[in-house]
């Protein structure tokens, strides 16, 4: 991708946020990791944060660093790249009585993050909007400590292939094409690349993680659900929605 196209990709999505931003979607702040899946309280993926320093990326509201922060979190940090929602999250962390250092940048950009600093990095659905993964996997890398935690969610790339036709799941797109597209969410325009579980699990390995675990299971609640449901829980029966990968520095 050029630089015309990533600054395009950057205004475009930086537009949505500022507009919109994520104040309707508690599915994807912790303790939740994407619609229908299972949560932080189920996974305890984080395990004891007491004490430790995390950096949030694509942090918009601040609603999961506020998590965090109830769980005695001793510094927050985060990264976004809409002005208005990294307001947003200070607004709502200072609510709250903490304090955190927020940047506005995209995350695949040298913005000043302290090096070998961080116990955890996570981000939850903001990920795949970057630009450049290898680079941005490469960067979390250098800002995580030794034996330091990178957990993240987003949408399953299996997802983004089928649509659900008379109750059936069908695929509609080839699960190879990791080509960018216009994407219509909520009204507003947003470009996206989907990308295969193997971009990720390559990309992590060449960065210097080890994946721990991969969770794409829907949560057992949604799974026993029966009788008139929506065609969105329908579908979160059959393949997943989201994909939650925990990698360690190596």
């Amino acid at each position: 991708m050029n630089k015309t196209d990533i600054s395009n990709v950057h205004r475009t999505n930086k537009i949505y946020w500022d507009e919109n931003g994520n104040d309707f979607l508690a599915a994807i702040v912790l303790p939740a990791y994407g619609c229908n899946t299972l949560t932080e309280t189920e996974l305890n993926l984080f395990g004891d944060v007491a004490g430790k320093k995390l950096l949030d990326i694509g942090c918009g509201n601040g609603e999961s660093l506020k998590y965090h922060g109830n769980n005695k979190a001793n510094e927050l940090w985060g990264i976004d790249i809409s002005k208005n929602q990294l307001e947003k999250a200070a607004q709502c962390l200072s609510a709250s009585g903490y304090a955190a250092k927020l940047i506005c940048g995209a995350m695949e950009d040298e913005c000043g993050l302290p090096l070998d600093y961080f116990d955890y990095i996570y981000s939850i659905y903001g990920i795949g909007w970057t630009t450049d993964l290898q680079g941005t996997f490469n960067r979390v890398a250098s800002y995580l400590k030794k034996d330091g935690l990178f957990i993240f969610s987003w949408s399953h790339h299996i997802h983004m292939c089928v649509a659900l036709e008379e109750g059936k799941a069908i695929f509609k797109n080839s699960y190879f094409n990791e080509t960018w597209s216009e994407r219509n969410l909520d009204g507003k325009e947003i470009l996206l690349c989907s990308r295969k579980i193997s971009t990720y699990v390559n990309a992590l390995a060449k960065a210097g993680f080890v994946i721990e675990q991969l969770i794409e299971q829907t949560n057992d609640e949604t799974l026993q659900l029966t009788g008139e449901l929506s065609d969105w829980t329908k579908k979160s029966q059959m393949v997943p929605l989201t994909a939650i990968f925990k990698a360690r520095k190596l």
